[in-house]
């Protein structure tokens, strides 16, 4: 048997496993990032009154995501993979679980950022778990990690507001 053919096969399937566990990685932050998205636009039309400050906030909370989702579909496609363009399953729940928790507690300035953090945590669930992928590369690692602290600043800021408006 050739040794450097059969070391060679080996290193391109290791390879082509990693590609794809990376990839799904990275699709998944994407589909996280895309109910982010859904989320923060569904907050904005819940918003009652004059809550101009907090519009301007998720504007700019979905426009994060975007950023985010453009560096992890560039780096799906560099894995040779399909970018994600869907939501997750347990975001779709947790929309519907939002509909649900809002008739009976209104849209109230407080309601509105608990859901929102509640998504904020579901992220940072989500970043969490991906870091802990064992198969990730270190500089995808960095740049998850790197997301995950944004994600995080951001979830800091929902929570401090949601505490003023309790």
């Amino acid at each position: 048997m050739n040794f450097t053919l059969y070391f060679q096969i080996k290193h391109i399937i290791m390879e082509t496993i990693t590609a794809t566990a990376t990839t799904e990685v990275l699709n998944d932050l994407i589909m996280i990032n895309n109910d982010r998205i859904i989320g923060y636009e569904r907050a904005i039309k819940e918003l009652e009154g004059n809550d101009d400050d907090l519009k301007s906030l998720f504007l700019s909370m979905i426009d994060e995501s975007r950023q985010l989702i453009m560096t992890l579909g560039t780096e799906v496609e560099v894995q040779g993979g399909d970018i994600e363009h869907g939501t997750t399953n347990s975001g779709k729940i947790y929309r519907a679980w939002m509909d649900v928790k809002a008739v009976f507690t209104g849209h109230t300035r407080h309601a509105v950022l608990s859901n929102c953090e509640a998504g904020e945590d579901a992220a940072q669930r989500a970043y969490k778990s991906a870091l802990e992928e064992k198969e990730l590369p270190a500089f995808i690692k960095a740049i998850v990690l790197t997301q995950q602290q944004k994600l995080k600043a951001s979830h800091n800021e929902i929570k401090a507001l949601r505490d003023e408006a309790a």
